[in-house]
């Protein structure tokens, strides 16, 4: 296999633009994704026997992690013991199927997928699209090759829509056997898993989770820097010691989330234009990603929520309380909340953690004056907002670094106790899909959107909705002016992102 190479300004732009792994052509996986010593566990424990729940917010790298999984596994690979086959679960029919219509469109999917995958080893599936036909011809093949099968379900679990998860998991547990082995990656609480579905005994829990108590914190977002944006060396970093220290900091900044420190590193690269990067870039970006990055993405989120859409409004007031709180108190960057308050707005806290406001470090931890709650880091991009004098100094820069200070502590006679929590909506569709397509346009909520052009000809061919691009099919999207293959891909990826990301 040849690999293709660019110029490092092509390949560094091209870089800056993919937001998931699986969006990565396959040639430049590789180049663009560092795995550390903590991911490479992680990749152990989906590569060996036995079903695995890996669980992380929205931007971890759990599609990175299984698609390299995937790879290690790759049937190509003659002496293996295992055959890899990852699916993508990015398909709106099973959004919106449920019991048995869930069951068939996804039987068909996997059945495609398998067959794709099994073609290069001349073998065939006879099966129909039911899970026990499935189940029987994924046996007999394993027991042919004399290879496990492995599936790595992508996007398994949708924020937004919980009902047909039951389904999913279902389907999940019956066809795990000692031939076959299923991983699944989803998000932080999630819990509608099904009445025959026991989370802690028909699965392994994985949390990615990138700590930076981890000793390869540090190494691991310099070198993602330096795969991807070769032109931040460290001769343009002042002020900061070293790319190494800048690129640990915005690692901590972001709460260890590889989408989040793409984004921060395109940031720094806009921020910077040429020049050298300091403390001040480095406060213009942190301010930067809070105002056009973290505050959008509730406002890109509460289309996607379904039911949930109505937990916005106090999912934010939530964040504006923790980030007020640590911001009062200098050097502060992790609250902890009585679990009383934790179980009042789970789901709030749950949505804050998705999209990367805050990261839960400690399930339980004792309290100074009595009871028990979870800590929860915030991230230092919002908290910079509400810091006095939204600046960055070389102290608070320390400070955040060593984390000398204790966590802030939230009791249970906090006014966070006082946030109304509405009713979940009763239309379980997703309101993304009823938006108008120039909802797609590049802009701060959608910055992998598309130009005024391309909104234009879909405008004109009565593609009218985000809903209808998702349901329009690759001949119909070919016949448009201007529209080649390489743009029918761009099409997928951005609905893609918008419903799923």
């Amino acid at each position: 296999m040849t690999t293709r190479t660019m110029p490092s300004a092509e390949f560094e732009d091209q870089a800056s633009l993919i937001l998931a792994a699986e969006d990565c052509e396959p040639s430049d996986f590789s180049r663009l994704h560092y795995f550390a010593k903590s991911d490479e566990r992680l990749i152990g424990k989906l590569i060996a026997h036995g079903p695995v729940l890996l669980r992380g917010s929205r931007g971890s790298g759990k599609s990175a992690l299984m698609i390299e999984a995937s790879r290690r596994l790759s049937p190509s690979i003659s002496d293996g013991t295992a055959i890899g086959i990852y699916v993508s679960l990015r398909h709106l029919e099973l959004l919106r199927a449920q019991q048995d219509a869930y069951e068939r469109f996804f039987c068909e999917l996997l059945l495609r997928e398998l067959r794709k995958a099994l073609i290069d080893l001349d073998c065939d599936i006879e099966a129909r699209p039911t899970v026990t036909s499935i189940q029987y011809a994924l046996s007999e093949i394993s027991y042919r090759l004399k290879k496990r099968i492995v599936l790595f379900f992508d996007d398994a679990a949708h924020i937004g829509r919980e009902a047909s998860l039951a389904e999913f998991f279902d389907i999940f547990r019956t066809i795990s056997s000692n031939a076959v082995s299923c991983k699944a990656a989803i998000y932080p609480g999630v819990t509608r898993f099904g009445t025959r579905f026991d989370v802690y005994n028909d699965a392994t829990v994985l949390d990615v989770s990138r700590n930076e108590v981890l000793p390869e914190f540090r190494t691991l977002f310099a070198d993602i820097m330096s795969l991807r944006y070769p032109s931040l060396s460290d001769e343009r970093f002042c002020g900061v010691e070293e790319r190494k220290d800048a690129a640990s900091f915005l690692g901590l900044a972001v709460l260890g989330n590889m989408r989040a420190f793409v984004f921060a590193c395109n940031t720094i690269l806009e921020q910077a234009s040429g020049t050298t990067i300091g403390l001040s870039t480095m406060t213009d970006t942190l301010l930067s990603l809070a105002t056009n990055h973290y505050w959008p993405l509730l406002e890109e989120l509460e289309p996607k929520l379904g039911i949930y859409g109505p937990m916005i409004k106090p999912a934010r007031r939530v964040a504006e309380i923790l980030f007020t709180e640590c911001g009062k108190i200098s050097g502060a960057r992790s609250v902890l909340v009585h679990r009383d308050i934790t179980e009042a707005l789970a789901k709030p806290l749950e949505i804050l953690e998705y999209v990367g406001f805050i990261s839960k470090r400690d399930a339980s931890r004792a309290m100074k004056s009595g009871g028990r709650g979870a800590r929860y880091a915030v991230n230092l991009c919002n908290l910079l907002e509400y810091t006095p004098g939204t600046r960055l100094t070389r102290e608070l820069s320390d400070r955040w670094s060593k984390e000398r200070i204790d966590p802030v502590e939230l009791h249970r006679s906090h006014e966070l106790m006082k946030v109304e929590i509405p009713t979940a909506g009763d239309s379980a569709d997703l309101a993304i899909l009823n938006e108008p397509i120039d909802k797609l346009r590049k802009s701060k909520t959608y910055p992998y959107g598309l130009t005024d052009e391309k909104i234009t000809v879909l405008q004109g061919a009565e593609i009218a909705t985000v809903g209808n691009l998702a349901e329009a099919s690759d001949e119909d999207l070919l016949k448009l002016h201007y529209v080649g293959p390489g743009y029918v891909k761009r099409f997928r990826n951005v609905v893609g992102q918008a419903i799923w990301m």
